[in-house]
């Protein structure tokens, strides 16, 4: 271990010169507030600056609100609380699962925004609006796929708003409240049958402790390494998973 040691200091005393002969690059970036618009031009670039530093400080909720990240992170912690292993898996192991299962459900859906949105808007083809609205078509087919007929008629409804007959007719503020809701539902609809065989475990063990006149003796306690053995050996991550991406097909 010495010996490896010694080599690996060797070799960063040979090359750590060489590294540093090299001057290190780092843009320059200014950052200037002051002074007057120069007419309507500048005062809308103000503008679009500022909507674009909205759209960045709120793009965690979009995220979460026009994606599949609902349901799945709410299913996930239904996982975890009908295992009652407390903070296993924690918090963050959960949030990074949810976040890399959302990029693998709405692959296809950002490859058609990057087809048929931004590449050309990077091109200089198409304009912001245009782009706009071209990378918010396919986000919209994925959420009205997703959403019930009866929460979009409910939101319809609330916004008086005339019956659509087109999908074009649904504006996005009566669409992403309708998806949410439904993804909720779905959601909760998952994490029951999840529920169901850890609650026989515990009924289970609750009904052979009192049998057996141990009443002092927590069930949770007994059921737990019951529970973990029954996930394990049916492979539950894999079922969880798999049931997941199949709910959004």
């Amino acid at each position: 271990m010495a010996l490896g040691v010694v080599v690996i200091l060797g070799m960063a005393g040979l090359y750590a010169p060489r590294v540093l002969a090299q001057p290190l690059q780092i843009p320059e970036v200014n950052l200037q507030i002051g002074g007057q618009a120069e007419g309507p031009e500048g005062v809308s670039q103000a503008l679009q600056i500022l909507a674009l530093l909205t759209v960045l400080s709120l793009a965690p909720a979009i995220l979460i609100m026009v994606t599949s990240f609902t349901r799945i992170i709410v299913v996930l912690a239904f996982v975890r609380s009908a295992l009652a292993t407390q903070q296993m898996p924690p918090n963050q192991v959960l949030v990074g699962l949810a976040l890399f299962l959302t990029f693998f459900v709405m692959a296809p859906t950002w490859r058609d925004i990057n087809r048929e949105a931004l590449q050309p808007y990077l091109q200089g083809k198409i304009t912001q609006e245009q782009a706009f609205t071209r990378g918010m078509a396919p986000l919209r087919s994925f959420m009205f796929k997703q959403t019930r007929e009866k929460d979009l008629a409910l939101f319809v409804k609330m916004a008086d708003l005339k019956r659509p007959r087109t999908r074009a007719d649904v504006p996005n503020y009566v669409l992403i409240p309708s998806f949410v809701i439904s993804e909720l539902k779905t959601a909760f609809q998952i994490g029951f049958v999840i529920f169901v065989p850890f609650l026989v475990i515990d009924m289970v063990v609750s009904s052979a402790l009192m049998s057996m006149g141990m009443l002092m003796l927590p069930p949770m306690m007994i059921s737990l390494p019951f529970k973990i053995l029954l996930f394990v050996l049916v492979d539950g991550w894999n079922l969880v998973v798999r049931s997941l991406i199949m709910s959004f097909g």
